[in-house]
């Protein structure tokens, strides 16, 4: 088996050497023997390591515990304990399918209740306040708040300056809940009302999975169905990773 010295490792992998020693820190890979100076000695299991960590840690999707779920994958398979990161990265797998149907579950809710297919607020002469808002939508007065102050819906006032919901806000507001709970960040869903607001027949899949230029900041959640789809994808590959490494131990 072949030997690599730390910028070697760095150099193949394209990563900074201060980021091969973080890995070992992390114990994302197995700890490398060392020459009587001192110097790690890594060999080609490390560089597979290295590869699969790259794939696994490239999207930062975070809900549920993924995030910790994938790192704990790479620290058992560090250990050489193939076959329990094997039935991890299975569990993984199974529940980013879950994500995923939740995902497009959400655009299908939000186009029901776009085209005015949904018959859980049959009545349209609703005149709400802010907490029986919050009542009929089984969330909270601050959720509420937030969703305010981030210029997702404008609510009308009474003269008293009391705010007012009406059937059009409670439509909006159910679009707003069934996106948020399939991890949709708030970026995406502005965006998303934005499009709808200049062109009603604008395709949400598309519009809220897709960034804008302008946009400063781009989450996993900003563009949640391709995340989840790398991930998967990067997920897999790392299946094929550990079968590979532990073809390489035997």
């Amino acid at each position: 088996m072949n030997v690599y010295k730390t910028y070697e490792v760095a150099q193949i992998i394209g990563i900074h050497v201060n980021t091969v020693r973080l890995y070992e820190k992390c114990k994302l890979i197995s700890k490398p023997d060392r020459l009587s100076n001192g110097y790690r000695v890594f060999t080609d299991l490390h560089i597979e390591q290295f590869r699969m960590a790259r794939a696994v840690l490239k999207v930062e999707v975070l809900q549920n515990g993924l995030r910790k779920q994938a790192v704990d994958i790479l620290k058992v398979s560090a250990l050489s304990n193939f076959e329990d990161a094997k039935k991890m990265a299975e569990c993984y797998l199974q529940q980013l399918d879950l994500e995923m149907n939740r995902a497009e579950e959400a655009i299908e809710i939000a186009h029901k209740i776009l085209i005015g297919n949904d018959a859980d607020i049959p009545i349209k002469t609703l005149n709400l306040t802010r907490k029986e808002t919050a009542e009929v939508l089984n969330i909270t007065i601050d959720t509420l708040r937030n969703w305010e102050l981030n210029g997702l819906i404008t609510v009308k006032r009474k003269q008293n300056g009391y705010r007012v919901y009406f059937y059009e806000d409670i439509q909006r507001l159910k679009i707003i809940r069934s996106l948020r709970c399939a991890n949709y960040s708030l970026a995406a869903i502005l965006r998303m009302l934005q499009e709808l607001s200049y062109n009603p027949s604008a395709d949400i899949r598309k519009t809220i999975n897709t960034p804008k230029a302008n946009e400063d900041v781009i989450t996993a959640c900003d563009k949640l169905l391709t995340s989840l789809a790398e991930t998967k994808i990067n997920m897999l590959y790392a299946v094929a990773q550990i079968e590979k490494m532990q073809q390489m131990k035997k």
